[in-house]
């Protein structure tokens, strides 16, 4: 009899495929072997939880992803690339730890988990991490260098520890590894993570102003703001040591981050309009349960104080802290160029 598989499903019937495999492997067949086969941690196949729920999005294992973290919630999303080439959200993971207060990460040493824009290859990947799996943030990136910032090895990672990184479970970093693993297999070149300080939105983001990073937050926000509306990542570029957000530029054009901006495209922001049937699967959110050790509101507190004190002491915002500038009004159609790495 044969089999036919739609083409919108081989992606979930392969990771069914790969799971039973596993299985098959772990028990072992009489007659075939007597050892085990034992996968490491980064080998792991999605669960068939997580293959389930991604059939029930509509997302194949192999579709590209994107990543958002968010300090003061202690959260970090994946986000999944459907057939219409936006962005659906799939899953809320509880980030268990993570060091240093709001704001970006100036120097090794300082036990800052760095904010900004940054962008994730294969090579990054780390399936050897002594925190049982894990993954290079990219930081410093160029506009970090641009800026004198340093620091080296910072992990999205388990164990729940945390100086300078973003620590989650072991259970739960092990997932989130499998599905940039898979994204990677799929195809998908590199994925971009942007870490924010909080939710950037008006509301949030008005609590600080005058706060010393007020200006470079501002600028993150372009970020987050233009992801909300489109559902698609934007390209990043960085020249004049900032960022500049929804650029488009030819491949091969190069950009010196401490030079003088060149002239960017800007192309026509898409908003995302879901079809009136995938409302709720446009809207709906996923969350894992777990622990965070930071207190949200401690950290809000602290960084309104801060806040409060650049008031006091009349300090300004220099051009290394990240001016928000002008920016273009628009985004490309693409997963990210890359600019920011």
């Amino acid at each position: 009899m044969r089999l036919i598989i739609p083409a919108g499903r081989r992606g979930l019937v392969r990771a069914s495929l790969v799971l039973a495999a596993a299985a098959a492997a772990a028990v072992g067949f009489p007659g075939c072997t007597s050892t085990p086969v034992e996968l490491t941690a980064a080998e792991q196949p999605l669960s068939a939880e997580t293959v389930a729920l991604l059939g029930k999005k509509g997302m194949q294992a192999g579709s590209p992803i994107y990543v958002r973290i968010f300090k003061e919630e202690s959260e970090l999303e994946v986000w999944k690339a459907r057939e219409d080439g936006r962005f659906y959200h799939f899953k809320t993971y509880p980030i268990c730890n993570w060091s240093g207060g709001l704001g970006p990460k100036f120097q090794q040493g300082d036990k800052q988990a760095p904010e900004g824009f940054y962008t994730i290859t294969p090579q990054q990947m780390k399936p050897d991490s002594q925190y049982h799996v894990a993954f290079n943030v990219g930081y410093p990136n160029a506009y970090d260098r641009a800026n004198g910032r340093t620091g080296q090895s910072l992990m999205v990672h388990g164990a729940c520890k945390s100086a300078g990184c973003y620590a989650m479970t072991d259970a739960l970093v092990e997932e989130i590894y499998a599905l940039a693993r898979e994204a990677f297999r799929g195809g998908q070149p590199a994925f971009q993570m942007h870490a924010f300080p909080f939710r950037m939105t008006d509301e949030k983001l008005a609590r600080f102003k005058g706060h010393k990073h007020y200006a470079f937050w501002s600028t993150l926000k372009q970020g987050y703001d233009a992801f909300e509306t489109s559902r698609v990542p934007p390209a990043v570029a960085v020249c004049e040591r900032r960022y500049v957000v929804n650029v488009s530029m030819p491949a091969n054009a190069r950009i010196d981050p401490e030079g003088r901006c060149p002239h960017f495209e800007r192309p026509r922001l898409e908003p995302f309009v879901p079809l009136a049937a995938e409302q709720k699967l446009a809207t709906e959110r996923v969350t894992e349960t777990g622990p965070k050790t930071r207190d949200m509101a401690e950290v809000a507190a602290a960084t309104a104080r801060e806040a409060e004190e650049t008031v006091a002491d009349g300090q300004g915002v220099s051009v290394a802290q990240g001016a928000a500038g002008a920016v273009p009004a628009a985004m490309p159609p693409a997963y990210g160029l890359g600019f920011n790495r």
